[in-house]
């Protein structure tokens, strides 16, 4: 994986090199490199899809859920077996 300005500094080279080329590119040969130029850069980069981020989430929110309902449960076992505080003899 590229360092964030060392990407960006080949993706502005090669952008410039789309823009100012020397024979004009038809419209769809254009957006054609310009896209597959933005997926290279973005290859390099340590991303996940939306439905990937979206999935970890749930598994995130369920995971968290359980360990809820297992503090709660630990937490109950715990008060069963502490003796009751005994309170100090009146004087």
């Amino acid at each position: 994986m590229l360092p964030p300005k060392a990407l960006f500094d080949t993706l502005t080279s090669h952008a410039s090199r789309l823009f100012n080329g020397e024979t004009p590119l038809p419209p769809r040969e254009f957006e054609a490199q310009f896209k597959a130029l933005l997926q290279s850069a973005f290859s390099r980069l340590d991303l996940v899809s939306r439905e990937e981020f979206d999935s970890q989430m749930v598994v995130l929110a369920r995971t968290r859920a359980r360990l809820e309902a297992l503090e709660a449960k630990v937490a109950e076992l715990e008060a069963r077996l502490s003796p009751e505080p005994q309170t100090p003899p009146s004087e």
